[in-house]
């Protein structure tokens, strides 16, 4: 398996991408006067995935600060998965897309959380100084 050399290679940075375009897409059909709660909230907590993803990874060096990120993409994570309840209980989208959503929202927190217990393999070795 190769070393991965940008966070753009990790498989959850790529399926984050994608369901926060899909999100985007979507909210696109909300009413106008959601635009500064629902649309706004749900589009940034979406997208703040991947801007946390980049920085923990920029950070690897550090494993706490690294995994400090990746705790701080999981919240974005279960935010935007709030956002979608919201949505859904407002009939902006039906209960399918709802769980398709969701599912995929889900899956990106577990690969967060395993990204988090395998911080030590993620993260480079400091070498010591004898």
């Amino acid at each position: 398996m190769a070393a991965i050399r940008s966070f753009r290679e990790l498989k959850v940075y790529q399926a984050a991408r994608v369901e926060a375009r899909r999100i985007f897409v979507t909210t696109r059909a909300f009413p106008a006067d959601e635009r500064f709660s629902l649309t706004d909230q749900i589009r940034r907590s979406s997208r703040a995935v991947n801007g946390m993803l980049a920085e923990a990874w920029a950070r690897r060096r550090y494993q706490a600060a690294f995994v400090s990120k990746i705790n701080e993409a999981l919240g974005e994570t279960m935010e935007t998965q709030a956002w979608l309840d919201h949505a859904l209980e407002c009939g902006y989208i039906e209960p399918g897309m709802h769980r398709e959503f969701d599912s995929a929202w889900q899956s990106i927190g577990a690969m967060l959380q395993r990204m988090m217990d395998r911080a030590d393999t993620l993260c480079p070795k400091s070498k010591s100084h004898s």
